[in-house]
């Protein structure tokens, strides 16, 4: 009977380490591209399986990322905001090309989901999603760092702490989205989303719009902002304050989709027609924004990049190699709630 072939039958037909053939056989970004497919097709040839639990007794490593996501008041029962349900299957795509299993569940602010994932060798390393309030969870971000845990999070970058984010260039989604409507002849814009550090993509969204005005000569007026987060009721109820307020306004520049459908459907209640009186744009460029009426002009963050970025950086992190925050270029995706686009 013909013997199983090992580990060290391939590193001796390759001409490499045994270490070099198991971290080429895990996808490991330590072995180049050339080596590792030399390496899989010799396994193949050689009809080679990997023992994953004896992998893992040797290596002490999961093979498996954990992936946390916040809970978001939604209409359906997925409790996952809609722009992270696409990304979500981004990070599913990526951490099986590099051969990792991905462990999903829930965070939430009243539970303790910064465990020692690692320590129990539950997972290698966690990917954080999603948005909640910044200044809740910012400590638990803090002891994750004391215990020395692999971790990345999607996010806005985080000045006063060493966290490895990728994230979305959110201050000049902002500008975008603000020039654009400027463009189009409006004036008199209104911002509807957060403007605090409790939601800093949103923030840095309303920076670039305030920078925005203020480069084209128009005055920022604190009586056109108003709070609202990630909902559509959110959305709605922000721009019925809005219209209720009395101050005039021919345009909206909403923090999310999510913020501009709802806002929507409280200008379309009042009357008040889209774009004719009143342009509007969004942030995310979710699914359903090119099928309101009109069609939603939005900026669009690449979700399929950023699940690619965010398991690389991790994996990166884990290997031992340095890493830093990047921040994906946004991109104005023109439809018609502005006037007269595609």
């Amino acid at each position: 009977m013909k013997e199983k072939a090992t580990s060290f039958d391939i590193a001796y037909k390759a001409g490499v380490s045994q270490s070099t053939v198991s971290r080429a056989l895990r996808n490991s970004p330590l072995v180049n591209e050339a080596t590792r497919e030399k390496i899989q097709a010799i396994a193949k040839e050689l009809n080679y399986k990997v023992d994953k639990n004896a992998s893992n007794l040797r290596s002490q490593q999961s093979d498996t990322i954990a992936l946390l996501l916040f809970a978001d008041p939604t209409n359906d029962d997925s409790d996952i905001n809609p722009f992270f349900l696409s990304m979500l299957g981004s990070i599913t795509r990526a951490c099986a090309k590099k051969g990792y299993d991905l462990l999903v569940s829930f965070q939430q602010a009243s539970d303790d989901w910064h465990a020692d994932f690692e320590d129990s060798n539950k997972a290698d390393g966690l990917i954080l999603l999603g948005y909640g309030d910044y200044v809740d969870y910012e400590e638990k971000l803090i002891k994750l760092l004391d215990q020395g845990t692999h971790f990345v999070r999607w996010g806005a970058e985080v000045k006063n702490l060493p966290l490895i984010s990728i994230g979305c260039d959110n201050h000049q989604g902002g500008i975008e989205m603000t020039e654009h409507l400027i463009k189009k002849g409006r004036t008199k814009l209104a911002f509807l989303g957060s403007a605090s550090s409790h939601a800093p993509e949103f923030f840095d969204r309303y920076k670039g719009h305030c920078q925005s005005l203020k480069d084209n000569g128009l005055v920022v007026n604190q009586a056109l902002q108003f709070n609202a987060l990630y909902t559509e009721e959110a959305g709605y109820q922000a721009a019925c304050k809005l219209i209720a307020g009395g101050e005039p306004f021919d345009a909206i520049c909403a923090a999310c989709d999510l913020i501009a459908i709802g806002a929507m459907r409280a200008l379309q209640e009042h009357g008040i027609s889209i774009p004719e009186q009143v342009a509007l744009v969004g942030f995310d460029d979710i699914a359903v924004a090119s099928f309101t009426f009109p069609a939603l002009t939005t900026v669009k963050q690449d979700t399929q990049l950023a699940g690619e970025l965010l398991v690389g950086t991790l994996l990166d992190l884990i290997s031992g190699e340095e890493v830093k925050t990047t921040l994906i270029p946004p991109e104005l995706v023109i439809r018609k709630s502005c006037g007269n686009e595609l």
